[in-house]
């Protein structure tokens, strides 16, 4: 007879592990918990129901608007003005442009989490504007689209995507210059920055709008769109120059003094060791200025541009879909969460891509 048996592996208790353990773990871990639990879960039971009636299973998808008997959402208004949403008054012919700009840009954002070269991820960033302005505006031959057409979703993202593109450079360069030991530069950026992040972006918008075009030559004259992403340029760039000097007072003292030790120059320093754990650190703040700033695009209606939220309002001015103004709003509330969250998810796996803590 063996003096050891073989022991048959079990599986842990559901005390410890499984679907039982999260829940007390995470939902009623003390009874103040509990009770907030509770209460949140009636509070979804009294919510839920209603709202996935009002937008599913009483909701309207097809027919006409005199066709409308129930009380559900009628999104049979978004299916006939989806093209304006997306596009705004942009030539229907002409709608492979953005849609090729679109494909272009999702390559691009699934390359540039694989890239490690700093100056194929420079050429990436710088590129892509470039492309996407010949193909939607018209360039190397294609027919030219006036900029008072576009409008809608096409809009809002490139407002949003040139103003952190192009802000990004300037604000570290802003950012630098504030931690500078030299007294000008140093007065100039703080100065800058303190300006900016002092005024509200509707402020900045009315100056580019109007203030900007006095200081250019006679006979010389910028359209609308081109000053709205002046100003928001130079907004942006601001908040990001404070995000980065952040991440920059993060970095321990020794990485200054062994890039000093291994006789780099300043810029080897700032390019080569500090500046790429810097940015690694401000990743998170870096994402939350950016997605600020796509909600912020709202805010160039004032200057007469129609984005994706102020097509909502243009689009009820129709007199045959008056009062739809609801489901305007919430239909372009979930693009907006779709987008920002996105951004969120795709940050974080950068983030942990570019993760060296040891643990």
């Amino acid at each position: 007879m063996a003096i050891y048996e073989k022991i048959a592996a079990k599986p842990a208790p559901l005390s410890t592990k499984g679907p039982i353990h999260w829940i007390r773990e995470n939902l009623f871990p003390s009874p103040l918990s509990s009770i907030l639990t509770l209460m949140s879960l009636y509070f979804l039971y009294l919510v839920l129901p209603p709202l996935l009636n009002w937008m599913i299973f009483d909701a309207t998808w097809t027919g006409t608007k005199e066709e409308i008997t129930n009380h559900g959402a009628r999104w049979i208004f978004i299916i006939e003005k989806f093209n304006q949403f997306i596009y705004g008054f942009y030539p229907e012919e002409f709608y492979w442009r953005p849609n090729l700009v679109l494909f272009i840009f999702t390559v691009y954002v699934f390359a540039f989490k694989y890239i490690d070269t700093l100056k194929m991820k420079i050429f990436i960033i710088a590129t892509f504007p470039v492309i996407a302005f010949i193909l939607i505006s018209g360039g190397l031959g294609l027919e030219h689209v006036e900029t008072e057409k576009w409008g809608g979703l096409l809009l809002t993202i490139i407002v949003a995507s040139v103003g952190i593109i192009a802000s990004f450079p300037i604000g570290i360069l802003f950012a630098l210059g504030r931690q500078s030991k030299m007294p000008i530069i140093k007065t100039i950026s703080v100065m800058y920055i303190e300006f900016i992040r002092g005024v509200p972006l509707i402020t900045l918008l009315f100056m580019s709008s109007v203030i900007l075009p006095l200081f250019f030559p006679e006979g010389m004259d910028f359209n609308k769109l081109l000053r709205a992403l002046i100003g928001i340029t130079l907004f942006q760039a601001a908040y990001i120059a404070e995000v980065i000097r952040g991440g920059l007072q993060a970095i321990p003292k020794g990485q200054y003094e062994a890039s000093d030790a291994m006789g780099l120059s300043y810029w080897q320093s700032m390019g080569l060791i500090i500046l790429p754990q810097a940015l690694k650190i401000s990743i998170p703040n870096i994402v939350g200025s950016f997605i600020a700033l796509f909600k912020d695009t709202t805010l160039i209606l004032i200057i007469g541009l129609f984005d994706i939220l102020a097509m909502v309002t243009l689009t009820n001015s129709d007199t045959n879909w008056l009062g739809f103004e609801t489901e305007g709003y919430v239909f372009v509330t979930m693009i907006y969460w779709a987008i920002c969250f996105s951004m969120s998810k795709y940050a974080k796996s950068i983030e942990d891509r570019f993760n060296t803590n040891h643990k």
